[in-house]
């Protein structure tokens, strides 16, 4: 029975052992429980504060952009290809904008001004596959910091264009014509694509220059502006005149089927090219030179170039007001009709000229009596100028013969205006001759009462006054010298008078 005893006292030890053993496990099965409730709700904290952005300290800032361009929270925002954020949220704008509000990681923040964001699709297929692309600006032309918050403005944003958006702006001709240019690249360049691969590496200079031309284009806003509105008119300006152009299109496809009938000669003249090249190359060689000569006449002409602002804007005015001018000048010019304009006028001076000039150089001859009553000088083949000069040339002796009376002549028609003579302080005194036509009174006892009936002791004599020298009614001065032959004249002797012949009195 000690024994039994032993044994049940020795199984309750064993079983309240054991007891103690579960107790203390279950006891620590309720702390592990406990340090997992407490080290997940640590874990689901820290998840929530790095998912909010860590409490608020992320440096955030909001894009106007002209449309979200398909954006959607949680896509990418990367700076050189590297991601730098991602887009927080999607909000309409009051006038219409997509206002897009992103954070940027620590390492690139705070942004500054000049920095662009611009939406890009990083594949070519796929579902809101859009980011957010932001472009640095350069050091040193960088501008102040953005602060947390603040606005990058719809000038510094560019939206994603996707090219559906540029087809639909077409309308279905539109569409089906640029089909059939298309289908035109496919037929012209199907057999010649080695060839065409070969041309596309030249590719590269007129790409990186026109890199150049297109940022100096967008360079100038306000200059891009009235580029594109001047396009605009200008091309409405075309659609108005849409069948004139349709003739210059179907013009210019008659010109270039009458150059492609030309191969021959263009592939002559593309073969001299080369060398037409080469030569030119010294001629722009040597021109460079020549144009450092010609800056100092830039510089000078510089300020006459500004004087001329103003002639120039009162020239321009000037031409509106020839318009009229030239406008009757043209019709003085050129007029429908015949015999009523400038240029009949000048076709009529051949003929004119024909008959004024003749068949040539004037031969006057020289005898003009003889040459005038000869039968070949009838047909007045020297033209009416020739016949001028031959008359003139001819009558020089005769207008000779008067040289010597020219005294005469002026007195005569002096006559004629009022009396002769001359004014001296006594007044005006003149010298009076009594003639009787060709004859004059002569006696033996001088002469007879003129009252008195004429006797046969009265007769009048013919002086024979036809052959009279110049100056007959003058008298030599006293003291001079009576050979000078100056009165009466006759030119020593060859004046056809008789110097004898003179006037009666002293």
């Amino acid at each position: 029975m000690a024994g039994s005893f032993a044994t049940r006292s020795g199984g309750r030890a064993q079983r309240e052992f054991a007891s103690v053993q579960v107790r203390e496990k279950l006891k620590g099965s309720a702390l592990g429980r406990l340090a997992a409730i407490i080290a997940l709700g640590i874990a689901v904290v820290a998840v929530v504060v790095l998912l909010s952005g860590g409490g608020g300290d992320s440096y955030e800032i909001t894009a106007e952009f002209e449309n979200a361009s398909q954006l959607v929270p949680g896509n990418e925002v990367v700076v050189g290809g590297i991601s730098a954020g991602s887009v927080k949220k999607i909000e309409l704008g009051d006038d219409g904008q997509a206002l897009v509000t992103f954070t940027v990681e620590d390492d690139y923040a705070p942004l500054q001004r000049g920095t662009t964001a611009t939406v890009r699709s990083y594949s070519l297929s796929g579902i809101a596959n859009r980011q957010v692309q932001l472009t640095l600006p350069p050091d040193g032309e960088s501008g102040e910091d953005i602060p947390p918050g603040g606005t990058l403005s719809q000038q510094e944003t560019v939206s994603e264009v996707d090219l559906d958006e540029v087809f639909n702006t077409l309308d279905p001709k539109t569409v089906e014509d640029f089909k059939h240019v298309i289908q035109g690249f496919d037929i012209s360049y199907d057999g010649v694509g080695p060839q065409a691969n070969k041309g596309f590496k030249y590719l590269n200079p007129l790409l990186s220059t026109s890199s150049g031309l297109f940022h100096e284009l967008s360079f100038d806003q306000k200059a891009l502006e009235d580029l594109i509105v001047d396009g605009s008119q200008l091309s409405s300006a075309l659609a108005s005149r849409a069948p004139d152009i349709e003739a210059l299109v179907g013009n210019l496809d008659v010109m270039m089927n009458a150059i492609g009938s030309q191969k021959l000669a263009l592939a002559d003249a593309v073969s001299k090219l080369p060398q037409f090249m080469r030569s030119a190359d010294t001629t722009f060689v040597n021109l460079r030179a020549a144009l450092d000569d010609v800056d100092p006449l830039v510089e000078a002409s510089k300020p006459a170039a500004r004087e001329l602002q103003p002639f120039m804007a009162n020239l321009r005015g000037a031409t509106a007001d020839a318009v009229p001018t030239i406008r009757d000048l043209d019709a003085i010019v050129r007029r429908s009709g015949s015999a009523n304009d400038l240029v009949e006028l000048t076709r009529l001076q051949v003929p004119l000229a024909n008959i004024g000039v003749g068949s040539g150089s004037p031969d006057c001859g020289s005898d003009p009596v003889a040459d005038f009553a000869a039968a070949s000088d009838q047909d007045f083949s020297q033209g009416a100028l020739g016949e001028s000069v031959c008359s003139l040339r001819n009558g020089n002796p005769i207008l000779a013969n008067f040289r010597p009376y020219t005294p005469e002549l002026v007195g005569w028609f002096n006559g004629f205006s009022g009396s002769s003579g001359t004014v001296d302080a006594e007044g005006g005194i003149g010298r009076v001759a009594t003639t009787f036509n060709q004859f004059s009174v002569s006696a033996p006892a001088g002469i007879p009462d003129l009252t008195s009936p004429v006797t046969g002791q009265a007769q009048f004599t013919d002086t024979d006054k036809d052959q009279s020298c110049p100056g007959t009614n003058e008298r030599p001065l006293d003291g001079a010298d009576p050979s000078d032959d100056s009165v009466p004249f006759t030119d020593s002797g060859n004046v056809a008078c008789d110097p004898n012949d003179l006037l009666e009195g002293p």
